[in-house]
């Protein structure tokens, strides 16, 4: 009698531990990468974004250091009260690279793709417009981009075909002659 009122003690100690730690606080899941809502893209090897400045003029920049290996780097940004701009474009577009801008999940995504194998600098802005009639603010990207260990794997040699020796053959003209009758 006494080991089965035991039991029950311990199994009444048992849910309630597993209802108690139901009421836990449940950590907030951090991205340390971009989506992938589209499924086809890679990150690169090599991504950092600084922490977005903010100008006396309102225009706003960042420093991004992304390697050449055809893969992109992303920032997600939000309007100052929370959400995905209503609209966006690239004006001017990056001279040496790429630049693909969509909303997802509450927030805006500026994608850059550095041309292959470049090594330097680059730099474009983001046109984000909030809607609602309200000026468009610009993000500056300011790209340092690294080509260490990027192998461009290069076309084969086009070999020229070997001349054919054209032989002419003599033409033979043939005269013939009428007689008369």
């Amino acid at each position: 009698m006494r080991l089965r009122g035991s039991a029950i003690t311990l199994g009444s100690a048992l849910a309630v531990s597993l209802l108690l730690s139901g009421c836990a606080q449940q950590p907030i899941v951090q991205r340390s990468v971009a989506p992938n809502p589209f499924g086809y893209q890679r990150a690169s090897a090599v991504c950092h974004v600084s922490s977005v400045k903010k100008a006396a003029d309102g225009t706003m920049s960042v420093d991004m250091t992304v390697r050449s290996d055809d893969g992109l780097c992303s920032i997600a940004i939000q309007q100052p009260l929370g959400g995905n701009y209503a609209s966006f474009g690239v004006n001017p577009p990056p001279s040496h690279g790429k630049a693909f801008l969509y909303n997802y999940d509450g927030k805006t995504y500026v994608d850059y793709t550095p041309a292959t194998a470049y090594a330097g600098t680059d730099s474009f802005t983001a046109e984000l417009i909030p809607g609602n009639g309200q000026k468009r603010e610009h993000l500056t990207i300011h790209a340092t981009v690294d080509a260490t260990g990027v192998v461009v794997a290069k076309p084969p040699a086009v070999v020229a075909p070997t001349p054919v020796k054209a032989t002419a053959k003599k033409a033979s003209v043939r005269h013939t002659t009428r007689r008369k009758k």
